[in-house]
């Protein structure tokens, strides 16, 4: 019997785009086996939906969607969402499916020409209060948080969270009512709303609060005291008029249906079974056949086994089956497994972070999705075993050496494929135990290589993007501060979900990222630049470098000394003793007793002294020069001198850094606990640090460094012929540039002329603005820009590289390397603040990529070309490789690796001006360098 909507009715709309796009980035590109037509986006959509409607409390419910791209803003606005870009090909056929699945479920499935799925949405959710009854909206979109309030809620189903009047506040700052305000304002890039240009959501927010509403905003922008924000609202006060219009949802769109067309109806099993069948989803196809307890029909095989994956479809993770193996016979099974797969994701549970130190706790494997194991093997006896017996080994587990023995063989088998989320730990932890995994693959890699400047790469990050599931949280495991625990320490049943889901984790990540790269054309950067590094780096880090700690400690010694004097100048200067390090303490000096200009007070009432303030009032005054220098000295003590000695490892007397492969968008390596790549070598002190690098006894450091690398990749980006002539030329690169800059001779050249075309050399790369150059050069801002105007005077092509670059990532949404690497720039549309930031970022990605996958290519090749000199390769510092030989080795080294470094780039690129590397030896970095 119909249910006549009114009080007590709850009615659930479902945004069905956001739903289609959510699936179709969330699962990989699944074929339909029988004939080849893509259907991932329809099977995320059959899960979710499915999900979804199992047990909420709706009693009317409908999905809805846009229909046809032009609507009444259009109409409006001719540029109205014109920035959009096409929809993916493979997604344009799963379209209509989503709408057949939609009525497969015994769902409404509603859309009306010229109206958008939001203005619908509105409407229905208006007509809901006002028959008394609720409705909850479900999606995250922004602009449908207006229709909060009044009997109207949000779900974000993603992250299962209900959003009310107080979490519309807290995204906007406004309560919902005045969040069409607030958007009017601030505009929206992505639906190319034009807004109020530079004033984005927090400002608009402000100003909203301030006077009440737009209009009322716009009646009074003369009272504003900002003369920017002020004129900026009188000189664009029809835009943004405009931009209400086209954010306002129209909640009177003409329904040719009503409330009671939605009431929610049980799915016809023959039907929805049917559809499901037709589209091959096996998974769906059981799952819901139990759901509605009839028989499944039968189904093709559409998961054959095989090493490479193919995209499969992914059970729920509230199906997933995860054991413990605590019997040989169990773990001879899972090997046959693994052997009939040809790979197996693996992950390992230790005591630590420090792969150096960290001990075996247990291992995790998984051949299929929602299947896995966790083989414990030294966790500890908890109190509640027995409080009074000895501390030892917890019962039910498989003794450790046994199991290596078992899993060494599979681990090391070149038949079979380990899979591993930032495998380059697991490696290392597993080398220390005997065992070399190979071949390997990395579903951080992967991510990396397809989403570099997108997200982040971690498990958990991955994980809630793409499988939409949220990992158990390891402090759930170990607990957190003071009450922390290690692995070995937590009892088995809790372990083995924690430790099995990761593995299970790792191999549906790797079944969505690797049938994508090639579609995606990143196959080759993710095979040569990415994978073949993690062996590389491995041995590298577990080799570290030897640090003398005496010297270490005799620096600390002199750099507070120097720092006591330092301190002594500064309260003398200053007329009084203060407490230097304290920024609140030096802003009151600087600018309240001294009455130094620039002065500027934050949030708190401090004054802000950062080094870019210092710099400046460096020219003023002594006092700020002093301070820079002894804030770079308490630096370098506290982050090198101090802190390297307790970064020895005491077993094998070295440091021992990490590198992250995807640490940086770009490609460049990020070292880690500790960071050896941010010791700075301008400084006298600086280089310093460096002496403490030695080579033990009988040993050399030796050290080779491309020379103006990213400057030669310039010239070949760019097409300079002045820069290539010099730089085959083997002149000074400086000197040439400033040559041509200023109409100097070579042989008149000053050091100061030759010292500022080396700082606009390294600052347009790095798309430096006259600002900074004038700070850079202590010069005022109006001659620094002169500068760089001559510069692309003299080097157009230089200009016309940056301005093609940032067409090209406005266009496509990435910039790519020599070698195809992508990196993505998802901010380069952006407006404000960060539109600039996003824009140099995209000039320099191109130039800094390519330079480190030149360094990435050498690394790679390096180990098998000094394969017979007794070297190797400790670190790897941006364009320069450190090495440790034998004495009377170091000539047969340097010629080695040299040859591998510049020729590196061959045989993928022809590069117009050769890559030169400078090489150096000694007892010591310092002296290598």
């Amino acid at each position: 019997m119909a249910i006549s909507f009114g009080k007590g009715c709850h009615l659930h709309l479902i945004d069905g785009s956001a739903f289609i796009f959510r699936a179709f980035h969330a699962l990989p590109p699944l074929t339909r086996k029988s004939d080849g037509l893509p259907v991932g986006a329809v099977s995320g959509f059959c899960n979710m939906l499915q999900k979804y409607i199992e047990g909420n409390s709706a009693t009317h419910i409908a999905v809805i969607f846009d229909k046809g791209s032009h609507t009444f803003r259009n109409d409006l606005y001719d540029q109205y969402k014109a920035n959009r870009s096409e929809m993916p090909e493979d997604l344009r056929p799963q379209i209509p499916l989503t709408r057949r699945a939609t009525e497969a479920f015994n769902i409404a499935c509603k859309e009306i020409e010229g109206y958008e799925a939001d203005d619908i949405i509105a409407t229905l959710a208006r007509q809901a209060r006002e028959a008394g009854g609720q409705c909850t909206i479900v999606s995250s979109d922004k602009d449908l948080m207006q229709l909060v309030g009044d009997g109207v809620d949000m779900l974000d189903q993603m992250k299962n969270t209900v959003i009310d009047r107080e979490g519309v506040e807290a995204k906007f700052g406004v309560p919902p009512e005045k969040v069409v305000d607030v958007q009017a304002l601030a505009g929206d890039s992505v639906d190319n709303i034009p807004g109020a240009p530079g004033i984005g959501i927090k400002t608009a927010a402000l100003l909203i609060n301030e006077f009440g509403s737009l209009d009322e905003l716009l009646e009074r922008a003369e009272e504003i005291p900002q003369p920017k924000r002020r004129q900026t609202l009188i000189d664009h006060a029809e835009q943004i008029r405009l931009s209400q219009k086209l954010v306002t949802l129209d909640d009177q769109t003409p329904l040719d249906f009503t409330l009671d067309d939605l009431e929610k109806r049980d799915p016809n099993p023959e039907t929805l079974l049917g559809f499901l069948q037709e589209m091959e989803f096996r998974t769906i196809v059981k799952r819901i056949s139990d759901y509605l307890g009839v028989e499944a029909p039968a189904m093709p095989d559409t998961n054959p086994a095989g090493a490479e994956p193919t995209a499969v479809e992914q059970p729920d993770f509230t199906e997933a089956t995860y054991e413990a193996v605590s019997d040989m016979a169990v773990l001879d099974a899972w090997i046959a497994r693994i052997h009939e797969r040809g790979y197996v994701a693996v992950d390992t549970e230790t005591t630590s972070l420090n792969e150096m130190q960290a001990e075996l706790v247990g291992i995790s494997l998984a051949v299929e999705p929602g299947h896995a194991c966790y083989i414990p093997l030294t966790h500890k006896k908890s109190e509640a075993d027995d409080l009074f017996a000895e501390e030892g080994l917890a019962e039910g587990q498989l003794e450790l050496e046994a199991v290596l023995e078992k899993l060494k063989p599979v681990l090391e088998d070149d038949a079979i494929l380990k899979i591993g989320q930032n495998l380059k730990y697991d490696w290392k932890i597993l080398a220390r135990y005997g065992v070399t995994v190979a071949p390997i693959e990395d579903t951080l890699l992967l991510s990396y290589a397809l989403n570099a400047g997108l997200h982040q790469h971690g498990m958990d990050t991955l994980s809630e993007r793409y499988l939409a599931h949220n990992p158990i949280p390891i402090k759930e495991i170990i607990g957190t501060g003071k009450s922390q625990i290690t692995f070995d320490r937590v009892p088995i049943d809790k372990a083995v979900p924690y430790a099995a889901e990761d593995a299970d984790i790792t191999l549906r990540l790797w079944q969505v990222f690797k049938p994508q790269l090639h579609p995606k054309q990143v196959t080759t950067v993710y095979e040569t630049l990415e994978r073949p590094l993690i062996p590389v780096l491995a041995r590298m880090e577990m080799a570290g470098v030897e640090v003398d700690r005496a010297v270490l400690h005799r620096m600390s010694s002199a750099f507070a000394q120097k720092m006591a004097q330092l301190e002594e100048e500064i309260h003398e200067l200053a007329g009084e003793n203060f407490k230097v390090g304290s920024p609140k303490q030096l802003g009151e000096i600087l600018f309240d007793k001294m009455n130094l200009p620039g002065g500027k007070k934050g949030k708190t009432g401090a004054y802000a002294t950062g080094a870019d303030i210092l710099e400046d009032l460096a020219t003023e005054h002594d006092l700020p020069g002093r301070v820079l220098d002894w804030r770079q000295l308490s630096k370098l003590k506290s982050t090198y001198t101090d802190a390297l000695q307790d970064h020895i490892n005491p077993e094998t007397g070295r440091v021992h850094t990490s590198y992250s492969i995807a640490g940086a968008n770009t490609g460049r390596l990020a070292s880690t606990d500790p960071n050896l790549q941010n010791i700075p070598v301008r400084t006298e002190e600086g280089r310093r640090i460096r002496e403490a690098f030695v080579a033990p006894e009988g040993k050399t450091l030796v050290s080779l460094d491309y020379s103006q690398i990213e400057l030669r990749i310039l010239t070949q980006f760019a097409d300079v012929p002045a820069l290539e002539r010099a730089f085959r030329d083997g002149e000074d690169i400086h000197a040439s540039t400033a040559s041509e800059m200023f109409d100097v001779p070579l042989d008149e050249m000053t050091p100061e002329v030759r010292r500022r075309a080396k700082a606009i050399n390294f600052g347009v790369i790095y798309g430096i603005s006259g600002f900074g150059l004038a700070r850079n050069l202590r010069i005022p801002r109006e001659e620094a820009q002169g500068f760089i105007d001559r510069y692309f005077e003299r080097f157009p092509g230089i200009k016309d590289y940056m301005t093609e670059t940032t067409d090209f990532a406005k266009k496509n949404g990435y910039v790519q390397t020599l070698f195809g690497r992508k990196i993505h720039t998802p901010e380069i549309n952006a407006k404000g603040p960060t539109a600039g930031f996003a824009r140099r970022a995209a000039i320099n990605a191109p130039i800094q990529g390519t330079a480190a996958d030149v360094i990435r290519r050498a690394m790679i090749r390096m180990e098998a070309a000094i394969a017979d000199i007794p070297a190797k390769m400790l670190l790897q510092v941006h364009d320069e490789l450190l090495f440790e030989v034998e004495e009377g080795h170091e000539d047969a080294l340097i010629a080695a690796a040299r040859e591998v470094m510049e020729g590196a780039h061959k045989p993928v690129l022809d590069l117009e001006v050769p890559l030169s590397v400078d090489a150096g030896q000694g007892r010591n970095w310092a002296e290598a360098h």
